[in-house]
């Protein structure tokens, strides 16, 4: 159920509309996106809080970049979406590497000794 995602203004008219597709309005702000390098994941019985978070080496303060609120059931699909997504990319595009997991997991190496000049 990938539907593409057109920019405000990009709409076609003389393509006939699918009754059950959604117009999904992606502003150039937006459409811009926020780098985020860890992700902080909390729950309740009724909702998924994901805070997107932008960590700098050698910082000791990060920000959240972007919180999304979700309910239980759309967190699974999130799941399966991206579950289904990183597959793709890894047939095409070969395994993602991953870090050793011995401590905390910081992206990068961040949170770990800072270089010295």
């Amino acid at each position: 159920m990938n539907q593409p995602i057109k920019p405000e203004g990009d709409a076609d008219a003389s393509q006939p509309q699918d009754p059950n597709a959604i117009s999904i309005e992606l502003s150039e702000e937006i459409a811009e996106g926020e780098y985020a390098n860890l992700a902080m994941i909390a729950h309740s019985n009724s909702e998924f809080v994901i805070d997107f978070i932008r960590l700098m080496p050698g910082l000791p303060k990060a920000k959240v970049k972007s919180r999304i609120i979700l309910t239980p059931e759309h967190a699974k699909r999130l799941v399966a979406a991206l579950t289904e997504n990183i597959e793709r990319f890894e047939q095409a595009n070969g395994a993602i590497k991953e870090q050793p997991n011995d401590g905390p997991l910081y992206p990068m190496g961040f949170g770990g000794k800072v270089g010295e000049a």
